[in-house]
């Protein structure tokens, strides 16, 4: 029963990735070089993604928790998702695009909170099946940016979005086969609190959970310049096949995923998380370091998006599981989504403004060739900014103690 369960739940992960992967790494490019958009408005086109995180934590909270089972929310999500997508590269000017891909992105971004909330709930023992479920997100990932960049260099052109919105709607089908998830908090005596997902704050009561939101916040800040600046720097390396080649970040993915459930076993949540932040660290000096560089630029690109698999699992993965650890099983979708919105939400919004603000004050005013911008100043800042946040974590965070010694929120 179990195999077929993780076997479903590895193919909704599949879709929902493919999704993410076919248009979110390269949107910038497209709405740079093929409609324009200035630096701080492809700063915002991201920062839309995190406008959609926010509201992630209402449809969890007050309306899958409350009124309807999740998969059936699931799938009304993915429906509409491929309707918003369809539509967007009809919209070629900032002030039309810009609110249709908020409205897409608070439909995509529920997605992840509840189908988390749906495996964690299902899954016979999450701290060990989860990350193996989670390895076809990798690949989901992987499978839409090959298949964008065998597309005519459709990371320049509206079909990532065709491509995507085909993906949403098999999603939104296929989530009707999922194991049904009735709301938790129906019932006559259910507080506001509880409705609005607002009982998951009372973990923020625990002083190592207020320090981990804390640092996922901080570290959401730096990591943004990488998601919405690296598919351009490169494209302005003359790299070719873009989306593909970055798309090596998730064959790493896959590997620590396999890897995650030992490392949570052997060295804890703060080791683990701990490696997760430092591989932040090390990625934006590669990148820094291969501006300056320019005769080992290549190696250190690759290396930098080699790391993908540490930064994301050890640190997003890990972190999931985290909350999951210290939530009781009434406030399991309220406390994923506080996570969401933490680190696809304000964090996010914060992030994607300063890469895109970042990106549009590091213009050159006269471009050497296909440069036109300042990539190490770009680079050097989140660099430095991760390393702090790592100090912060190292100083103040603890691992929480073994489960059965634990009081339940």
């Amino acid at each position: 029963m179990q195999s077929t369960l993780k076997a479903q739940l590895s193919f909704f992960m599949f879709l929902q990735y493919f999704i993410w992967g076919s248009w979110y790494v390269s949107m910038g490019t497209y709405l740079g070089k093929a409609l324009h958009f200035e630096g701080g408005q492809i700063g915002a086109a991201y920062g839309a993604f995190a406008l959609g995180a926010m509201i992630a934590p209402f449809f969890v909270g007050l309306i899958a928790d409350r009124y309807f089972a999740s998969e059936k929310l699931l799938a009304v999500l993915g429906l509409a998702g491929g309707g918003l997508l369809f539509a967007i590269p009809q919209l070629t000017t900032f002030a039309s695009l810009y609110p249709v891909l908020i409205l897409y992105c608070a439909t995509f971004v529920p997605t992840l909170a509840l189908g988390n909330s749906l495996a964690l709930t299902h899954l016979a023992d999450p701290k060990r099946d989860f990350p193996l479920v989670k390895t076809l997100s990798a690949v989901g990932w992987i499978a839409g940016g090959v298949t964008l960049s065998l597309l005519l260099q459709g990371e320049q052109s509206p079909v990532q979005f065709y491509l995507a919105g085909a993906a949403s709607i098999a999603l939104g089908l296929f989530s009707l086969t999922l194991p049904h998830t009735p709301p938790m908090k129906t019932g006559k005596n259910v507080r506001l609190g509880e409705i609005l997902g607002l009982d998951a704050l009372a973990l923020l009561m625990q002083p190592s959970f207020a320090i981990f939101i804390a640092c996922m916040f901080l570290i959401c800040i730096p990591l943004y310049f990488y998601f919405v600046n690296m598919n351009m720097y490169v494209t302005e390396l003359g790299w070719t096949y873009t989306a593909a080649k970055m798309s090596l970040a998730q064959v790493s993915d896959i590997i620590f995923l396999l890897l995650l459930p030992l490392m949570l076993q052997t060295l804890g949540y703060k080791k683990t998380i701990f490696i997760g932040i430092l591989s932040w660290v090390v990625r934006y000096f590669l990148l820094a370091s291969s501006v300056s560089n320019a005769g080992f630029a290549t190696p250190l690109i690759f290396g930098a998006i080699l790391l993908h698999g540490v930064c994301y699992d050890f640190l997003f993965i890990a972190g999931q599981l985290y909350v999951d650890d210290q939530a009781n099983e009434r406030m399991r979708g309220a406390a994923q989504g506080l996570i969401a919105f933490i680190l696809w939400g304000v964090g996010a919004f914060v992030g994607t403004y300063l890469a895109g603000q970042s990106q549009a004050m590091y213009t050159l005013a006269q471009p050497r060739g296909d440069i036109a911008h300042d990539w190490y100043g770009i680079w050097i800042y989140p660099a430095w900014g991760a390393l702090a946040v790592l100090v912060v974590f190292l100083i103040f965070f603890r691992d929480p103690p073994p489960k059965s010694t634990q009081a339940v929120p």
